[in-house]
């Protein structure tokens, strides 16, 4: 285990050790703060209660990412080979971010309805942008000099994209995904609020009104779960996808 890991784990004992002493202190009711213990009870408890609900909002987050890489690759490609349609769609793309998400809920559930149409659009709005602005600035940032050696050797620009601004711009990529994914969690859950059926955010509505903190935060840390996972894969990925990377084309060609 490296210091940074071991650091990180020590912390976080730390926190819940507080969190649980408190609680057995200061006597607080389980309805307003539940201990970490009775928190991880529940999660494994009720786990047969929760499971089906983390697939619907695990189905939600996956589809939401594909949709938005549907989109924001070609928009950001776009983007950068013609710099009028930039000009033109940033604007937009500045106020679907501008635009809170409470606000657009709503209206996607009367839209789509209250199945998982709503919720994967919802999480899709979310993620495409920093994907977009990423991959954008990965190709920006191309160094000039591989840029002049491919003209000169007479590629085309999708060539050139292909061969050289696409591997350039992967790091870039997988920084925007893994901010894209992290938050993914945040529009299926916010569409689950609004209007569902099934679903973590749901569950957590359905739990909340009954008093059943504990199963409130259960299933917020099986949706914490579900980011960690989808941010240590995104992480892999980029690992075994950006290794060519780190040898800056074998030291600029």
């Amino acid at each position: 285990m490296s210091r940074a890991n071991f650091f990180a784990v020590v912390l976080l004992a730390l926190l819940l050790g507080l969190w649980e002493t408190g609680c057995w202190i200061f006597e607080v009711p389980v309805f307003i703060l539940p201990p970490p213990s009775s928190i991880l009870s529940t999660a494994v408890i009720k786990a047969p209660l929760i499971l089906p609900h983390a697939l619907t909002t695990g189905f939600e987050i996956v589809c939401g990412i594909g949709l938005a890489l549907t989109v924001a690759i070609p928009l950001a490609t776009g983007m950068f080979a013609w710099s009028w349609l930039e000009k033109a769609l940033s604007p937009f793309l500045v106020a679907s971010q501008a635009i809170p998400v409470f606000a657009l809920a709503p209206l996607l559930v009367v839209w789509l309805g209250y199945g998982v149409a709503s919720k994967i659009l919802m999480a899709s709005i979310i993620i495409f942008f920093p994907i977009t602005v990423s991959l954008l600035e990965g190709f920006k940032g191309c160094d000039r000099e591989f840029r002049v050696l491919f003209r000169l050797m007479g590629a085309g620009f999708w060539q050139t994209m292909r061969l050289l601004y696409w591997p350039w711009a992967l790091p870039h990529f997988f920084s925007g995904l893994r901010v894209g994914v992290t938050v993914a969690t945040i529009g299926a859950v916010i569409g689950e609020w609004v209007g569902a059926q099934r679903g973590l955010g749901y569950l957590m509505i359905q739990a909340n009104a009954r008093l059943k903190v504990d199963l409130v935060f259960a299933a917020i840390l099986w949706l914490s779960v579900m980011g960690l996972l989808l941010w240590f894969g995104v992480g892999w990925l980029e690992k075994r996808s950006t290794r060519y990377k780190e040898l800056r084309f074998q030291e600029k060609l």
